[in-house]
C-alpha cells in the first residue's frame, strides 16, 4: 500500500534536495504547500511530482519567476517545448512574408 503522506525528510531524500530547500521553495513557490500537523509538514505524490517539477526546471536555468509563470500555464515540458517551436516557425514565416513584401515593392518599383 502506498504512503498517502510523506514527510519533508523522507521527500528531501527522494528528490535529492536538503529539507532547508524544500522550506525555501515553499516561499518562493506559492503551489508548494504541504499539510502542516503538529509542525511536521506532511507532503502528498502530487507535491513530490511538483518538486520534480521545479527542480528540472532550475536545472534548465529558469528563475524562480520563469518557473511559477510556466507552472501557472499547466503546461508539460513537452507541450511548452512544442509550443516553443511553433513560435520559431511562425517567426520563420513572418520574414519569409517579409522577404516577399520586400521583392514585390522592389518589383513594382522597377515596373515590372
Amino acid at each position: 500500500m502506498e504512503k498517502k503522506y510523506m514527510r519533508i525528510g523522507e521527500v528531501a531524500r527522494i528528490v535529492g534536495l536538503n529539507p532547508r530547500v524544500l522550506r525555501q521553495w515553499e516561499n518562493e513557490y506559492p503551489m508548494l504547500k504541504p499539510l502542516r500537523h503538529k509542525g511536521h509538514r506532511y507532503y502528498t505524490k502530487e507535491m513530490v511530482e511538483l518538486i520534480l517539477r521545479i527542480k528540472s526546471l532550475k536545472e534548465k536555468g529558469m528563475t524562480p519567476e520563469g518557473i511559477r509563470r510556466r507552472l501557472a500555464e499547466g503546461l508539460s515540458d513537452e507541450e511548452r517545448g512544442f509550443i516553443d517551436i511553433l513560435e520559431g516557425v511562425k517567426g520563420e514565416i513572418r520574414q519569409i512574408l517579409e522577404f516577399m513584401d520586400a521583392c514585390e515593392r522592389k518589383r513594382n518599383q522597377e515596373g515590372l
